[in-house]
């Protein structure tokens, strides 16, 4: 399964109507390739397993609606090692699966990754305005940096949507401020500095209360005046 939040995995899971109302399926797994609350993640295993005997995956992506339709997604899994044998397949056809260790880490692993990605967003709008207060070119920067530290196939993804204001939803801005969110409560627990992290939440909050919530996440770039 994939869909949107913590909240619509634990009903199709769990829920009067979800999969534990099905009875046992011991020879059963459920991937989940939704970006859900750790606390959560483990929950709806341990009940799947209780409940009907079902081993779960717990296998959130990224790389975007491009890499899902090439099937060239990134998938970090969360599993016992006979369920990622199982699975492994099938996830082929999906892209490049890597196991994390036991349920769980694969939520945590997407987490790192949406440390990176997502705070990144914020730096490339920060990037492209300096690039177009000194007349530079900026649809040259990321051919200029490609082979550089600063090279990155999100500079590519990125720079030209927010150079042609280009906000069709490839991923909402409220997604993003949904796992910045998780991603704040997952550090918090652990007692965890991330400020760079927080601020890329403040920035999500104030696109989301601008009204902007169904516009692409790189809609970020919009809160940056332009010179």
């Amino acid at each position: 399964m994939s869909v949107i939040n913590t909240a619509a995995v634990e009903d199709v899971a769990l829920g009067p109507t979800g999969i534990v109302a099905a009875g046992r399926g011991e020879d059963k797994i459920l991937v989940d390739h939704s970006t859900t609350e750790l606390e959560a993640t483990q929950r709806i295993a341990a009940a799947l397993a209780e409940r009907c005997g079902m081993m779960f995956v717990d296998a959130p992506v990224s790389g975007g609606p491009g890499a899902a339709k090439a099937g060239e997604l990134a998938i970090m899994a969360g599993g016992v090692e006979a369920a990622i044998a199982r699975i492994s397949p099938l996830m082929r056809d999906l892209g490049k699966m890597t196991h994390m260790g036991p349920v769980g880490t694969g939520q945590a692993t997407k987490l790192v990754n949406q440390t990176l990605v997502l705070t990144n967003y914020c730096v490339l709008a920060e990037a492209l305005r300096l690039a177009q207060a000194h007349g530079v070119d900026a649809r040259k920067i990321p051919e200029a940096l490609a082979t550089g530290f600063a090279g990155s196939n999100l500079l590519t993804a990125v720079f030209p949507q927010m150079i042609d204001e280009d906000f069709a939803p490839r991923g909402f801005a409220r997604q993003v401020l949904k796992d910045l969110e998780m991603l704040q409560v997952a550090a918090r627990d652990r007692h965890l500095a991330m400020p760079m992290a927080s601020q890329a939440l403040t920035l999500y909050r104030l696109l989301i209360a601008a009204g902007k919530s169904e516009l692409d996440a790189t809609a970020v770039v919009t809160l940056y005046p332009k010179p």
